[in-house]
């Protein structure tokens, strides 16, 4: 991948987690400049990882080939308004916005401009990421290769047919660190209420639930319904344990909270409109 300068428009936990997985994966940081008004966060990125900051997104915006829009939903509006006093229709935008649609976009800084739509994670951080994007039929296949590329050096990719896809990704994905992190922390309870210490409970927890990733990432073969299986022998104690996740209607509540996930991005979608 041929580096471009690069902007990020914003400096929270997305913009972190891209900055570092970028110098983790050796992406020149004198490439890179963050805009973000509060000087604390722009002054513990700057000394972290060299990039140069700046408190106006305008000023990021023109010394780049590439803007990433990393702010909350509801700054987006602001930040568009700052941006339509450029010209930046031959810039490639990356939008990691959540609920913000590319009509919408277009509503507010224009039709001519390259917008491509990212879905990534805070596993980016440390090069375990996964992004869902989304380009429309006029985007290059040159600024459709760089995306690619970006976003593969800070974990594995997906490209998506449909636009409305990138709210699928979210609740399949973006979100997900955090239920598995939930996840893992109910077991470390249980263990430490059993009578093991919390270091030791959490590294049980955590290296079985690594081994586990590694072991369908490797047999890709297997279902995950099948791997499942292969751990649970009748009548033994993973039998004992998945009939009570069945009883408690286990696959139901990670549908359920799925769904919620996915109607929350629409629900933001609907009130930026």
């Amino acid at each position: 991948m041929q580096p471009r300068t690069i902007a990020f428009l914003g400096a929270g936990n997305m913009t972190r987690a891209l900055l570092f997985g970028l110098q983790a994966a050796d992406y020149p940081m004198t490439c890179i400049t963050v805009a973000a008004p509060t000087a604390t966060r722009r002054e513990a990125l700057a000394a972290a990882t060299g990039v140069a900051t700046t408190e106006d997104n305008l000023v990021a915006a023109r010394t780049a080939a590439v803007i990433i829009l990393a702010v909350k939903p509801q700054q987006m509006a602001a930040v568009c308004q700052s941006l339509n006093r450029g010209d930046l229709s031959k810039k490639l935008i990356l939008s990691v916005v959540t609920g913000i649609t590319l009509k919408q976009y277009a509503q507010r800084l224009g039709a001519q401009h390259t917008i491509i739509r990212v879905m990534p994670n805070t596993p980016a951080s440390i090069g375990y990421g996964m992004s869902g994007l989304y380009a429309p039929p006029s985007v290059s296949s040159a600024d459709k290769a760089f995306a690619e590329s970006l976003l593969q050096s800070v974990g594995e990719v997906c490209w998506l047919a449909k636009e409305q896809d990138i709210n699928t990704v979210i609740a399949a994905a973006g979100s997900a660190p955090a239920y598995f992190f939930q996840w893992m922390h109910s077991m470390q309870q249980s263990a430490v209420a059993m009578g093991l210490e919390p270091q030791q409970a959490r590294q049980l927890v955590q290296q079985a639930a690594l081994g586990a990733a590694h072991l369908a990432i490797q047999q890709p073969e297997l279902t995950l319904q099948a791997l499942s299986d292969q751990v649970t022998a009748k009548g033994g104690t993973t039998e004992a344990a998945l009939q009570i996740f069945q009883q408690q209607q286990f696959n139901a509540t990670i549908n359920a909270a799925m769904q919620a996930a996915v109607l929350r991005a629409e629900a933001l979608q609907q009130s930026l409109d």
